[in-house]
């Protein structure tokens, strides 16, 4: 899968001059948007079918700041799915000369219809688990 590229806004610095630790939140999701469309499952399909993904959990380690106009690489992956919950993993490294991680972290997100009741992905939509699964860093 290709990374997703973040520049740094000027708006998403604090008075430090440092990145927002929240705006990593949003790294994340723009990251994890682009991701499933590069799978053949954008969020747009997905939610066409009635299904919403939530995020349930973040874990973030911050590990070097990023300023304004840095480029930011955003590696993503699968770490587990268990047909219910899935769990993203992200690697972000500024890019330049010498390029340096700024953050590792984690996403869980669940399925849900509508109604807010859970989806079995296995059964409601079993192209997109088996892929999910394939996925998997983690069984």
């Amino acid at each position: 899968m290709n990374p997703y590229i973040h520049r740094v806004h000027y708006y998403e610095t604090d008075r430090m001059g440092v990145t927002h630790h929240s705006n990593y939140i949003r790294m994340m999701e723009e990251a994890r948007v682009a991701f499933m469309e590069q799978l053949g499952w954008p969020y747009a399909r997905i939610e066409a079918m009635g299904v919403l993904s939530p995020v349930t959990a973040l874990n973030m380690k911050f590990l070097a700041p990023t300023t304004f106009d840095d480029r930011v690489e955003v590696r993503l992956s699968v770490k587990s799915f268990n047909g219910v919950t899935l769990v993203m993993r992200y690697e972000m490294v500024k890019q330049g000369d010498e390029p340096v991680t700024v953050l590792r972290g984690e996403s869980e997100h669940v399925f849900l219809n509508r109604e807010g009741r859970f989806v079995r992905l296995k059964r409601e939509m079993p192209e997109f688990a088996r892929l999910l699964s394939e996925l998997a860093e983690e069984a």
